[in-house]
């Protein structure tokens, strides 16, 4: 006999996200195994359950989870919603994977990256040049797979066909949304300038909408959401997810490695269009200007000339306004969730933490 879940008041997201922990684990391990009969390279899943297991914030299933509660979905939340919010971890897997690949990145969460981990697991009897290429190559591969394993997750959560018929679009946009928000950040990788409206677009579709207002969408639309609570969410989602990418530039340059896992020398090799580098380069002395220009986007850039461009961007007041366009965000978001009657009371508390500690965070 089935037991129906016993239904509280209480959100439990820490459960949430370890049921989501173990619906990956025991997907990948499933794979691996099926690799194996099939004689196929098992690698592919096991560097994914790797992957998983370094860490990673779980953001947005667990906006997903949040989504369904705050539309008034039970406590807790059913399998089917977890294995959506599954899906999109797998999603974003893909997503960061490619992504390391496109900006070079030698870490993710303190440990070397897939292509890097690739590489040297391929790389013997080979020049190093050949090992890397097919480590990134590889890597595109497992992030492929990542890609049509996001798809199966989704495909076997059990959902009913008005819950499909509702999602699929939202995960339609999604997805297109997020791939224009890395095409127009590579396309102006490398070529920063004062220009803020565009770093502003690119922060809007690689980020806000996709870490923040969609996940939160798909929640709500599980649990039968309308349009008007939908806009609601988004009132919410946007600023917090730009402010999100804010708070992300800036440890990106500023961050202490040691607490994020990633370099602070990688976006300023790239010459990552940022709002951080934008103001910098749209206050900046002449002088101040030129130095930019010619370090900004250099791969062999030294520690002492990537302090030079902290430096500046402290002196012109970017770092500053950063701060202050973080704050501004997160000050609406929160008078939002202070007054709004259209949100279950019950999912306002994690919302209000959610928007405190992404938009403070030191990793």
């Amino acid at each position: 006999m089935t037991l129906a879940p016993v239904v509280t008041d209480q959100l439990d997201l820490p459960g949430a996200r370890d049921r989501v922990e173990a619906i990956l684990k025991d997907f990948l391990h499933t794979k691996a195994l099926d690799a194996r009969m099939k004689q196929l390279p098992p690698l592919a899943a096991s560097v994914l359950t790797d992957y998983f297991t370094a860490g990673g914030k779980r953001l947005r299933p667990m906006l997903c989870v949040l989504g369904w509660h705050a539309a008034g979905g039970i406590t807790p939340a059913p399998d089917t919603v977890l294995r959506v919010a599954a899906a999109l971890e797998m999603f974003h897997a893909f997503a960061l994977i490619h992504d390391d690949v496109m900006d070079a990145s030698d870490t993710r969460r303190g440990q070397p990256t897939i292509h890097r981990t690739l590489a040297h697991r391929y790389g013997q009897g080979r020049t190093h040049q050949r090992a890397n290429r097919l480590g990134e190559a590889a890597a595109i591969l497992v992030g492929d797979l990542a890609l049509c394993w996001s798809n199966e997750l989704l495909n076997t959560a059990g959902l009913a066909s008005d819950q499909l018929a509702r999602v699929l679009p939202v995960l339609d946009a999604m997805r297109t949304e997020v791939i224009y928000g890395q095409y127009l950040d590579v396309t102006a990788t490398g070529t920063p300038s004062s220009d803020l409206d565009q770093a502003l677009l690119i922060i809007r579709y690689k980020t806000a909408k996709y870490t923040i207002e969609r996940p939160l969408h798909l929640g709500a639309l599980l649990a039968g959401a309308d349009n008007s609570l939908l806009k609601t969410l988004s009132a919410y989602a946007l600023p917090l997810g730009e402010a999100f990418q804010l708070r992300d530039d800036l440890l990106g340059v500023f961050g202490n490695p040691a607490l994020t896992g990633k370099s602070r020398l990688n976006d300023l090799r790239e010459g990552k269009h940022t709002a951080l580098i934008a103001l910098a380069m749209r206050d900046a002395t002449p002088h101040h200007k030129n130095l930019l220009h010619r370090m900004l986007g250099q791969p062999d850039l030294t520690g002492a000339e990537a302090a030079q461009i902290r430096n500046i961007l402290t002196v012109t007041g970017a770092r500053t306004h950063v701060e202050d366009l973080i704050t501004q965000r997160r000050t609406t978001v929160m008078r939002l969730l202070d007054t709004t009657p259209a949100l279950a009371p019950q999912a306002i508390p994690h919302l209000r933490h959610l928007a405190d500690t992404t938009t403070r965070r030191t990793t």
